[in-house]
């Protein structure tokens, strides 16, 4: 199997490809909120430092592990571990279809408020109505699961044409016109009257806003903002061609996320505070709050469908990466055509998003007082991701070192100075501080 896998085809299209599974919902909608709620430029500062010390290697980890093994995240470890290491295989095949089956549904309300965006969003947000619009639109159970459908039937499509000619290909027009659209929101927002004041708030730093709770989110979110611990970097690593020097890869993939989020909050404060609203405001902030500055604005319905093109596109490229990871398993350890795993995999994961596109709606029963979507998110965000993103890093710093060291220097023929400082970031520092996640967010 692993002679005649799938490879990117170009370097450019690789480095797209990860990034757009990087780049998600969370860069543009929950960077900016928390970045409100912790004090501005303090806590994109200290995000920055969790990024490059933590992120890039965990990332770099994860794509040795796939280069060397030519495997799925389960096959990887069966091949390199043995023993008891394929369960770190399993946690991040559990990750990426747990998650992917919620994930479709919020990828859904994206596509629908793309459309409803010439249609009745913004009369009503601008009547004060933003907040029951949203309702009644998730507790429609024909347009919550309908939308959820429509997603998972695009995802599906994309990753049945394979690396190359699926998931490369798409990533090569949708991350430009990501970031296309990105600058057409910012020149939009930052020349509002008044949005001075937030390029103030978002560019100048006030420590005394950022909190111990700051510094814990701003982990979080530096971990959970580079799609790290879910199998995609062990599953896209498994396709990079010998020759790429990973660690200017990771370079590149995290450069590009990085960027994306910080140019997502010159989106969003300027607008906000140029209209008066709290930054702080929490998730609602994308479908509740920000309908109604587009309603303020001139030509607000044009704006507001970008906005939400632009999370689609955010939400698609990692969609098709969760998808990959599921579908690789079928074809490397249930000996599947790509065809056939991704039909399979991607009907079994459409049939468990139902009752998280129900769940919002209050439809389904709740789970210990979360709804299904909640509940789901918890488990994998909280629980299964932080702790194998603990023994991803144990496994390559303490029981597979020369085989990563010979994977990233190509037998030695290249030079990584930075290895010994990755090597024990990877031993110590990176599982402490993802086990302070770990202890920190299990709490249901």
């Amino acid at each position: 199997m692993s002679e005649n896998r799938e490879q990117w085809s170009s370097r450019l299209g690789f480095i797209f490809a990860a990034a757009g599974s990087a780049v998600g919902l969370g860069n543009i909608w929950r960077f900016p909120y928390i970045t409100g709620k912790y004090g501005g430029a303090a806590f994109v500062f200290t995000y920055l430092l969790v990024v490059i010390i933590i992120g890039m290697s965990l990332m770099l980890a994860e794509f040795a592990i796939g280069r060397n093994a030519k495997q799925d995240a389960v096959g990887s470890f069966k091949k390199l571990g043995g023993g008891l290491w394929p369960i770190v295989g399993w946690m991040g095949f559990f990750s990426a279809f747990v998650i992917l089956s919620y994930y479709a549904v919020i990828a859904g309300w994206c596509l629908a408020y793309m459309i409803k965006s010439f249609g009745n969003l913004l009369p009503e947000a601008a009547a004060g109505r933003a907040g029951d619009f949203f309702g009644a639109f998730v507790s429609d159970p024909a347009q919550a699961i309908g939308y959820h459908m429509i997603v998972m039937a695009l995802t599906i499509a994309i990753v049945y044409k394979g690396i190359s000619g699926g998931i490369e290909k798409c990533c090569k027009v949708l991350m430009p016109a990501l970031f296309v659209i990105l600058l057409l929101l910012i020149v939009r927002s930052v020349t509002l009257p008044g949005a001075s004041k937030g390029l103030e708030f978002y560019l100048s730093p006030n420590l005394a806003n950022l909190t111990s709770e700051g510094i814990l989110a701003a982990i979080g979110q530096g971990f959970f903002s580079l799609s790290l611990a879910m199998g995609i970097m062990i599953t896209y690593g498994s396709y990079i061609p010998k020759d790429e020097y990973l660690p200017s890869a990771v370079r590149s993939v995290v450069t590009i996320d990085t960027g994306v989020a910080i140019l997502a909050g010159l989106v969003i404060f300027p607008a906000v505070f140029a209209f008066g609203i709290e930054p702080g405001a929490g998730p609602g902030l994308t479908f509740v709050t920000l309908p109604i500055v587009f309603a303020q604005m001139p030509m607000g319905a044009i704006f507001s469908f970008a906005f939400f093109l632009l999370l689609f596109i955010a939400a698609m490229t990692s969609a098709m990466s969760l998808l990959e990871v599921v579908v690789a398993y079928g074809i490397d350890q249930l000996k599947m055509s790509r065809n056939k795993s991704a039909i399979v995999m991607g009907v079994l994961v459409t049939l468990l998003g139902v009752p998280s596109a129900l769940s919002v709606g209050g439809h389904i029963p709740q789970i210990a007082g979360k709804d299904f979507l909640d509940a789901a998110d918890f488990v994998t965000n909280n629980v299964v991701m932080p702790l194998g993103g603990i023994f991803i890093t144990l496994f390559v710093g303490w029981f597979w070192a020369d085989g990563a060291k010979a994977e990233i220097t190509d037998n030695g023929k290249r030079v990584f100075p930075l290895y010994t400082i990755w090597l024990w970031i990877c031993r110590v520092v990176a599982p402490a501080t993802i086990a302070i996640i770990f202890i920190t967010g299990c709490k249901w």
